[in-house]
Parts: structure tokens; sequence; C-alpha cells
């Protein structure tokens, strides 16, 4: 589906627009246009390179999906990928992500989209309560930073799992099952602040080459592309610091473990020693040597069965004091 307006003197003329109606408002002064593609088409791709010269590499990499974030600069226009995300509703975390292209240029703003699409509203909506700004790099700092945004509140909300992650992980009390579960949602989140992180990562350098681009960055736009640079900034350094956080969860997580089996090892080996003793005497007892002079004492039976309980009790307070039991 394809859908452009037409902004004349900062003012919209027309709400929708065709592909065969761009090619006359090329070049005209005063005029931009906004075109919005949903699923787009090779032949419609093909188009948007005859009418705005766009580069074959431009369009192969519109052809494939799953391009890595970036943002390129060439002759007349700036291309750039970007992966939005958000945080799907419930445990465990999960990502909603959606892959959003967007040519700029002068007088022109090319959006790709694709199924599930990126909502535009928030976007449209603060493009046209700023007309004074209306152009190329205006158009590319509110898609960034719309992006951006929602990379900073999915962050932010994986800082707040990763701290009652964090609290979970030091409880005393933890059965196997919720043991597992723990282990996995440590390891969604991992995986999820990973994606973040490479999302937003490649804009730092990105984001440079925009400011130094004076048809892109204007005077007026500086402020504005140096706060989505603040912005992205702080996602890279919080998806560290949850990174970091996390790795260090899953370490405590293997020591735990570790000590778990090493306890259970160590009353296993307490409780074989304390039916080891016992075992022992009554083996002995049990020869039936024609010499053992404890076979006609009357008091041997009682008296094996004592030593066998008295060795017991003891090792079992040996080990109790050690902490083994």
């Amino acid at each position: 589906m394809i859908t452009g307006r037409v902004y004349r003197d900062g003012q919209v003329s027309g709400d929708t627009l065709d592909l065969a109606d761009v090619r006359g408002l090329r070049g005209q002064d005063g005029t931009f246009t906004w075109i919005d593609i949903v699923d787009p088409e090779p032949a419609d791709l093909e188009r948007l390179k005859d009418i705005y010269a766009l580069h074959p590499v431009t369009i192969e990499d519109a052809l494939h999906r799953r391009q890595r974030a970036k943002i390129e600069l060439f002759e007349g226009y700036a291309y750039v990928v970007l992966h939005s995300v958000s945080i799907a509703p419930g445990p465990p975390v999960e990502l909603d992500e959606h892959e959003i292209h967007v040519v700029a240029g002068e007088g022109f703003v090319v959006t790709l989209r694709w199924t599930p699409v990126f909502a535009m509203e928030e976007i449209a909506g603060r493009w046209d309560r700023h007309p004074e700004l209306r152009s190329a790099g205006f158009a590319l700092y509110v898609v960034l930073d719309e992006i951006v945004d929602g990379y900073l509140s999915t962050i932010e909300a994986m800082e707040d799992e990763a701290d009652e992650l964090e609290d979970a992980v030091f409880e005393r009390d933890a059965g196997a099952g919720r043991s597992q579960e723990m282990q996995e949602r440590l390891f969604n989140l991992k995986r999820a602040v990973v994606s973040v992180r490479r999302a937003a990562m490649p804009l730092r350098q990105g984001i440079d080459l925009v400011q130094e681009d004076p048809m892109l960055s204007t005077k007026p736009l500086e402020p504005y592309f140096r706060d989505v640079m603040d912005h992205v900034i702080r996602v890279v350094e919080l998806a560290d610091n949850v990174r970091e956080v996390l790795t260090s969860l899953l370490e405590v997580r293997v020591a735990q473990a570790a000590n778990r089996l090493n306890e259970a090892m160590k009353q296993m080996t307490a409780w074989a020693g304390i039916i080891l003793v016992p075992t022992l005497i009554a083996g002995i007892y049990g020869m039936n040597f024609r010499s053992m002079p404890e076979l006609r004492w009357e008091l041997g039976y009682p008296f094996a069965l004592g030593l066998m309980a008295g060795a017991a009790l003891a090792l079992y307070v040996l080990f109790k004091r050690k902490g083994w039991l």
C-alpha cells in the first residue's frame, strides 16, 4: 500500500499521492513530499529508484529484509535502516520488533515498512506540529527520536526486570521448578538486551555522519540530533550495565548450583560414614569363627548393638558440628 502527502510552503496540499504524480513534483521550490509504502514490491522500489536517482545498493538492501541497523549517506540522500523494539506484555520478556527503512533527501522522504507495520501516527503528529522545521533532516530526526525513545523505554523496563531477578536469585528458598524458570528468565532477558543493543549501537556512528551533512543537519536541527545522540549513548550504556548484571547473575546461579551439589555430597558422605561403622561391626561379629571369644558372651549381642548405636551417634554429632548435616 502506497500513501503520500505533499507540502507546499509548509502546508499540506492533498492527503494522498500516487508515485506517478511524484516525478512532476521533484525539484519544485517550496515543495516537500513524504511517501510511505507498506510491504513494498520490487516494482515500487524500481520506480523510486528512477524518481529519486537512488543507488542500486539502496534498492538491493531494501529488497532484502533483516538488514543491520545503519545510516548511509549517498549523493543527494541518506539511507537509514532501523529496527524498533518494544516489550510485549507479560512475562517472560519478549520483544516486538519492526523494521523500517527511510530514504531522506532534498525535498522528499520515503519510508518503507513491512507487516507487522511500525505505527507512524505519533511520528506524523510530531511532523505536523512543527511546520517551521519541515525538511528531510527533521523527518529523519522525528523517526530516529521516536524509535530511540522506544529503545530507552524498553531498556529501562529490562533494568527493572533485572533488579527483580537479582532479588530472586539471592532468595534462600527456591525449588527446582522455580530455579529452572529463573534460569530461563535470565537467558531470555539477556538475549533481549543484546537485541536492543544491536539495534541501537550502529546509530552512534550513523548520527555522527548525519550531523556532518549540511543538507540534513541544518543549524536549527543541530540540538535535536545532539539530543538523539545523547539518548542513543544512554541506551547503549544501560544495555551494557544490564548485560553485565545478568552475566554476573548467571555466574552466581552456576556457583549456587555447584554449592548445592557440594552440600548434597557432604550430606551423602556423612550418612555413608554413619552407616559404615555399624555395618563394619555387624560384619565382624557375623563372621562366626569358633575362636571368637564374644560368641559365648551373654552380653555380646546387646554390647554389639550398643557399640553400633554409640558409634553412629558419635559420628552424627561430629558431622552435625561440622555443618555436614
